[in-house]
């Protein structure tokens, strides 16, 4: 017989190596899955560098912690050879995040699985009291009853606000638009009510557009983007994210890219920050409702603004408005692609309905403004993703069961 033989020791060594090398991948190779970077076991094979045992084991790990389904016997596609990889999905009975979100239009509550997936939401409530406390106490309490309903297991809680939230405090520093205070213990105050609330798990908070842009970069328009700008009307105001080199960039305190100040019109809107035509007042629901000449309706203002784009875009007066917005965003958005280089923008909101019902004349402003525009245009897409906040908000809850599956859920 060639070669040294192999004792039951030198096996056993092998067997615990591959063994601990999984368990290293098991969070790398849950993300693949969960990002549908990975849809089978020979393609996460490869994205990991291990060998086709190890891929088998780590699969069958995840799917024994409940985290995702192997499809062993997957049917081969037309004019294939060979035998089919087996299939990984996200298991669509696995555990859940709760999400919530508040804005000044309300709130709403929903269960968030792996992939992205929203398993269930409550009916969103339409106002808003000026305590922290009871508004964060009523949301989770309409999760808890979601939570009852499905009878899924929760790994935690992720909340997006419209405010800045520093860090590492968890302060929503500029709550404009809701009648909070400044400097509001909201990461506090929620965490205090998802544990009173019986939830097992950690809690988060951030800004919601934040959290929007971290969606879209995994499950959305965003995927597979490297240097990522997200901008975004909210219910209120404007709000920007950036995702930079695939990590989402809050700065050295949770406050980077408060593009909603951005100066677009000088002799404009007072803006709630002290100056005056920002693009935070120049570009959201309230501004172009104002242009087009309609009164609010209870519907809520994003909604009817949406809705005005979308059914009433031949009115001259509802026109008139779009091309004004498109204009000032336009501007907005140049200032930041001569700045930050992005190599794609996503719109939200109702920038997203400006975009889809004039992309040509917003990407010309783009153009016209920016340095880069005429030569190497950046791709201006609307973001894909319902709820996208929401989302957001349970990748928070979602990320130490990415970082450590069996740490988190063993």
């Amino acid at each position: 017989m060639n070669g040294k033989a192999v004792t039951r020791g030198e096996a056993h060594l092998s067997t615990r190596t591959r063994l601990e090398r999984g368990r290293t991948a098991l969070g790398p190779a849950l993300e693949l899955v969960h990002t549908g970077r990975a849809p089978t076991r020979a393609v996460l094979t490869a994205e990991l560098g291990v060998t086709r045992a190890t891929a088998g084991a780590v699969a069958a790990e995840l799917e024994a912690l409940g985290l995702i389904s192997v499809d062993a016997k997957p049917s081969a596609a037309a004019g294939s050879q060979g035998r089919p990889s087996h299939r990984l999905s996200v298991a669509g009975d696995g555990p859940v995040a709760l999400a919530a979100q508040v804005h000044a239009d309300g709130f709403r509550a929903a269960l968030v699985g792996l992939g992205g997936r929203i398993v269930a939401t409550a009916p969103g409530c339409e106002t808003i009291d000026a305590d922290p406390a009871q508004v964060l106490g009523s949301v989770i309490e309409a999760g808890a009853q979601l939570l009852r309903e499905t009878g899924r297991r929760c790994v935690g809680a992720g909340l997006a606000v419209p405010s800045a939230v520093a860090e590492p405090e968890g302060t929503a520093l500029n709550p404009l638009h809701l009648a909070w205070p400044a400097g509001a213990q909201v990461r506090e105050i929620f965490a205090d009510c998802v544990r009173g609330a019986g939830i097992e798990g950690p809690a988060f908070t951030g800004n919601d557009v934040n959290l929007a842009a971290l969606a879209e970069h995994r499950h959305g328009a965003g995927r597979g983007a490297r240097d990522l700008l997200c901008v975004a009307t909210g219910h209120r105001g404007v709000g920007g994210a950036l995702v930079l080199d695939g990590r989402l960039h809050t700065g050295s305190s949770g406050l980077a890219l408060e593009v909603g100040h951005l100066t677009v019109n000088p002799e404009g809107r007072p803006c709630y920050c002290g100056s005056r035509g920002c693009l935070d007042v120049e570009t959201d629901p309230m501004a172009f409702l104002a242009a087009a000449g309609a009164e609010p309706s209870p519907e809520g203002l994003l909604v009817q603004a949406r809705r005005l784009v979308a059914e009433e875009y031949a009115d001259p007066a509802v026109r008139t408005a779009v091309e004004a917005l498109i204009d000032r965003l336009g501007l907005g958005l140049a200032g930041l692609v001569n700045i930050l280089n992005p190599d794609r923008i996503i719109l939200g909101g109702l920038h997203r309905a400006l975009l889809e019902a004039d992309p040509e004349r917003l990407r010309a402003v783009v153009a016209d403004r920016s340095l880069w525009g005429r030569s190497g245009g950046v791709p201006i897409l609307a973001c894909t993703l319902d709820h996208n906040s929401l989302v957001g908000a349970a990748e928070l809850a979602w990320q130490p069961v990415l970082d450590d599956p069996l740490g988190a859920l063993g």
